[in-house]
């Protein structure tokens, strides 16, 4: 199909991870848990090749990569370095990452969190 320009999403959700994160005095030096969504955008041929698209556990090991670089005061950098990592494969165009901090409000909410979208420009 000549014209027809071919993207997958490609996106994990869930992703639990333990991250030492957070301002305040009994956030710092301790872990707490993030749950992590990602979604990115690959041009895809429509074969059947692994090669040919981005593997969900690469970006599994990216979120734990990530939650491994010690401590960080907010969120937004963690979602911020994580879609700088997932745009680091050169065949996404653009990364959506949602992070979660199911504790931040607990127990007057379930969760607070950010959600950034990064594309190529």
């Amino acid at each position: 199909m000549s014209g027809v320009v071919r993207a997958s999403k490609v996106f994990v959700t869930g992703v639990k991870v333990q991250a030492e994160i957070g301002v305040y005095r009994h956030e710092i030096g301790r872990v707490q848990p993030l749950i992590v969504d990602m979604e990115v955008d690959v041009p895809t041929d429509g074969s059947d090749r692994l090669a040919e698209t981005v593997n969900y556990e690469t970006l599994l090991q990216a979120a734990q990569a990530v939650a491994a670089e010690g401590h960080m005061a907010l969120v937004e950098t963690f979602a911020h370095r994580l879609a700088e990592r997932c745009l680091a494969d050169a065949r996404i165009s653009r990364a959506r990452v949602r992070v979660e901090k199911p504790l931040a409000l607990a127990p007057d909410a379930v969760g607070a969190g950010v959600e950034i979208v990064l594309e190529r420009g």
